[in-house]
């Protein structure tokens, strides 16, 4: 008979299948707003389970056991290193398969708000994704990398389907990997091809003062969110959700949860956990600043060299939180910060 824990990685395994395939039939963006959701609700329960504990007799781990956020949110079900990194392979093989003719302005791998409902091939795709995501993470945190484990996993899943399904790892770039010019002027491909020349991850948040002014806004209330409430993901969550908006077409919408997870960990981890009492909220809520602003930029650089000429969606906000959780672990190594807060320390 088969051991325990051989049968609980097993069970794992299988519902990192099953969340990859669901993310793959809905949609890696849809994927992604549910983990935005849940992540609100779990952190929702865990802030007023501290609240209301004493006045229901009730001991809030018990409250909390449910594990809304770290089982359900960031977990097989709905983690982005499953759910949203395997729809986004789904539509890297689907369009290479040519199930995908929907008019999208760019190429269509990139296309990550369409859903693919029970088309198995997809599925099957979806979930093999599911399982090297979870891998991946697992493996990062089993070691202890200096970074978020899941958004380690978001990234290496992208070049993993750019490879598996053989798409350029970074595109060409005949005028610059950092020159956005030819997406202003409209620029093609070449006169035979409507495709154009270079495809901004978001062609309304992209130039240097937008994103920079973003990051110091996003920053400053994703601090202050964590400042009040102790969470370093409900900032998180709430900005993963707003995305729903854009999902349904509203335009301009940003995109900020790699800024606000990145402001509200730096001051956690400035801090040395969520009591701020001995720190005054200004000179947190300008770390928050600070920290957002980083983010917003390395978002930036990163779409440049490896969304705006490639085929398929390798998501900037993701590079983005790996690269700043890293500054945040070095910055706790190198004694600027009290700790790293939530994201592990290799020693």
């Amino acid at each position: 008979m088969a051991e325990l824990s051989d049968l609980w990685w097993l069970g794992m395994l299988l519902a990192a299948f099953a969340g990859g395939a669901f993310g793959a039939a809905i949609g890696a963006l849809p994927a992604f707003i549910f983990t935005g959701f849940l992540v609100m609700l779990g952190e929702g329960v865990k802030i007023l389970s501290g609240d209301l504990s004493g006045l229901m007799g009730v001991d809030p781990d018990t409250l909390q056991s449910a594990a809304i956020t770290g089982q359900i949110a960031f977990g097989p079900v709905f983690g982005p290193h499953i759910s949203f990194a395997a729809g986004a392979a789904a539509s890297a093989y689907a369009a290479k398969k040519g199930y995908m003719d929907t008019g999208f302005p760019y190429h269509e791998s990139k296309n990550i708000g369409f859903a693919f409902g029970p088309k198995p091939d997809v599925l099957i795709v979806g979930g093999l994704f599911g399982i090297l995501g979870y891998w991946i993470t697992t493996l990062s945190s089993t070691f202890s990398l200096p970074w978020d484990p899941i958004a380690v996993a978001v990234v290496l899943s992208a070049f993993a389907h750019r490879l598996f399904f053989k798409y350029p790892i970074m595109g060409k770039a005949p005028k610059g990997l950092m020159n956005m010019k030819p997406f202003e002027k409209l620029e093609k491909r070449d006169k035979n091809s409507e495709r154009l020349l270079v495809e901004p991850w978001l062609g309304h948040q992209y130039k240097w003062l937008d994103v920079t002014v973003l990051g110091f806004v996003v920053g400053i209330l994703a601090a202050f969110i964590t400042y009040q409430t102790g969470s370093a993901f409900l900032p998180f969550g709430i900005s993963a959700a707003s995305l729903l908006f854009l999902n349904l077409g509203v335009q301009k919408i940003p995109v900020t949860h790699h800024m606000s997870l990145v402001a509200s960990t730096a001051i956690l981890a400035a801090a040395g956990g969520s009591d701020f009492s001995g720190f005054d909220m200004g000179a947190l809520l300008m770390i928050g600043a600070m920290f957002g602003v980083i983010a917003a930029v390395l978002g930036e650089i990163t779409q440049r060299l490896f969304y705006a000429h490639a085929d398929t969606h390798l998501d900037p906000p993701a590079f983005a939180i790996v690269l700043s959780t890293f500054l945040i672990v070095l910055f706790y190594l190198i004694e600027i910060f009290e700790s790293s807060a939530w994201v592990p320390v290799p020693f």
